[in-house]
């Protein structure tokens, strides 16, 4: 038996979305409504969910424990009303749910604005949950269990950052739960996160408390660090920049993301002084060509495309402006056939 396990505050938006992807998969649907003034609980009542209440006190993983407590099935999926399957059914569940002795963990892209066109981040997120785990953290919250974590075949997309105002909710959670834990990585890394959409500057210091506390198989590790390099290339920290490249590339070679990331960098460089960054012209063409051969790997995470048509496309612009118009035209064109994938 899974039940659906959701807490929600004025959501009439996207609730609807959310609860019909799911029609089937789940048994049941428990929310949770923390204070709605809109058609939140109408709409989910006439799904058949059992409503309960809770008044908000800045802190997910209370709201979320609560509603857990409400529910008796063997699995809860936990779910926010702006996310929605768009890959997956119930029969792909039936070897997974045999056992609790895992956690389950999506697939979340999540949509984000980039330079005037959507963009999407992929990462698995543990939202599977047997009978008796519970959350941990006022923000980002956390799974509070050992299990181990098997990646499950259902997919989630998530447009909640495209909505106004969600960093300004999150930050002082975010660093409320640093004054606690100061040298909290996961934190660090949602701290700065969050605040480089607004400042770089700011973020900087978070990133660098961030890059010295991170353990090496943390599973967010790799979009920390990608996150601080664009963070100073952003802020002009050009050589330091440069200094985390060749400290990180052996370790992180294998992502297109930071493959791309390369390519971006060492443009910007050329273009800064080429008499005196010379050497690094290769590494431009050399950067998304190893993106295409890393290709998109579900299990990395990471900007959707890095590994296939954004790589695509940026070697097209590549090859436009050295004079090779072929070779621009046919990654141009492959480029717009994986998009079309």
């Amino acid at each position: 038996m899974i039940n659906l396990v959701m807490i929600a505050r004025n959501e009439e938006r996207c609730l609807e979305r959310c609860l019909k992807s799911v029609q089937g998969l789940v048994d049941e649907i428990i929310l949770v409504d923390t204070g709605s003034t809109d058609r939140t609980k109408e709409i989910a009542a006439s799904y058949g969910a059992k409503l309960y209440e809770f008044v908000w006190r800045d802190d997910f993983s209370a709201a979320r424990n609560y509603a857990l407590d409400q529910s008796d099935a063997d699995w809860n999926l936990i779910l926010d009303a702006d996310e929605y399957l768009t890959e997956g059914s119930g029969a792909d569940m039936q070897s997974y749910l045999q056992k609790q002795d895992h956690l389950g963990a999506i697939m979340i892209r999540n949509a984000y604005e980039d330079d005037h066109e959507i963009s999407y981040g992929t990462n698995y997120t543990t939202r599977l949950l047997p009978r008796g785990v519970r959350y941990c953290g006022r923000i980002h919250e956390q799974a509070d269990s050992h299990l181990p974590r098997i990646r499950l075949p259902w997919v989630f997309d998530h447009d909640g950052y495209l909505q106004p105002h969600k960093a300004e909710r999150n930050l002082p959670l975010l660093l409320e739960e640093l004054r606690e834990n100061p040298q909290d990585p996961y934190y660090l890394y949602h701290v700065a996160s969050t605040l480089r959409e607004s400042d770089g500057r700011k973020a900087l210091p978070y990133y660098e408390l961030f890059y010295q506390e991170v353990p090496d198989g943390a599973n967010y590790r790799v979009r920390g660090v990608v996150g601080y390099l664009y963070t100073l290339m952003e802020c002009k920290e050009f050589e330091k920049a440069l200094q985390f490249i060749q400290q990180e590339e052996e370790n992180l070679s294998k992502y297109a993301d930071f493959e791309f990331f390369c390519g971006i960098f060492f443009l910007k460089l050329l273009l800064l002084d080429t008499r005196r960054y010379i050497e690094y012209l290769p590494r431009i063409e050399a950067s998304y060509l190893h993106c295409l051969e890393i290709g998109e790997i579900p299990e990395h995470g990471g900007v959707l495309g890095t590994g296939s048509f954004k790589a695509a496309y940026n070697l097209g612009a590549w090859y436009e402006a050295t004079g090779d118009l072929k070779k621009a035209d046919n990654y141009y064109q492959l480029s717009k056939n994986m998009r079309n994938e």
